[in-house]
């Protein structure tokens, strides 16, 4: 049942303006990106509408445009359910953020000032915190946080256009490797942290491809917590 799965409080409350379809569309999303709700689990209507305190048509709506966007799979007969990543398209995602996020540590490298290092430094300090704390949450969004900073330092708006389509399927992958990266995740972000403060773009390209690279391989032989 989905009241065994979600934690009390895990659902997000529907108080934001903007269309109800739109808004239950967010809170599932949510919920799957947190993995709240896990991979594979059943995605029934009426329990859903019932937690989020909607009808159940918007839910309706919600389960199919994630569907179409590959976050739910639709069974004919069976009902909705939380896909389940593959490892390839898992390596695809993943790989393509590589690239993404490595141009991205060069123009930060190249562009940044102080005020930019600073909110950096301020981000590792928190994400260090949330591991000491095992906060796995606070971790995953502390993380999105810090490499949202360094597409923003990069100053490249396209480029940030498409780190941002892939935003939330990477948290998606990263929720459960989050406490197998840990103290050493954030080890790596302060070596970036120093080659962008140094204006090193070659050192900075260096680190954030093997950051993401560690993150890659430790998905792969993760041990799901």
């Amino acid at each position: 049942m989905l009241s065994a799965k979600l934690a009390q409080g895990a659902v997000p409350k529907l108080e934001r303006p903007g269309p109800l379809r739109e808004r239950v569309y967010e809170a599932l999303l949510e919920l799957i990106t947190t993995r709240a709700l896990q991979p594979g689990q059943h995605l029934v209507e009426s329990e859903l509408a019932r937690h989020l305190g909607v009808s159940r048509q918007p839910v309706r709506e919600a389960l199919q445009r994630l569907n179409t966007e590959g976050w739910v799979d639709l069974r004919p007969a069976q009902g909705a359910f939380v896909h389940e990543p593959t490892e390839d398209e898992a390596d695809q995602l993943l790989s393509v953020r590589t690239l993404l996020e490595a141009e991205a540590a060069r123009l930060a490298a190249a562009n940044s000032g102080a005020a930019g290092i600073a909110e950096l430094e301020a981000l590792c300090a928190k994400g260090e915190q949330s591991v000491a704390d095992d906060d796995r949450d606070l971790t995953v969004a502390t993380n999105a946080a810090f490499h949202a900073k360094v597409m923003e330092l990069a100053g490249n708006l396209v480029l940030a256009e498409l780190a941002a389509q892939v935003d939330r399927r990477v948290r998606w992958y990263y929720t459960p490797v989050a406490r197998q990266r840990g103290k050493q995740s954030w080890i790596e972000h302060r070596e970036l942290i120093a080659a962008i403060s140094t204006r090193d773009e070659q050192r900075a390209t260096e680190v954030m491809k093997a950051h993401t690279e560690h993150t890659r391989k430790t998905y792969h032989h993760r041990q799901e917590s």
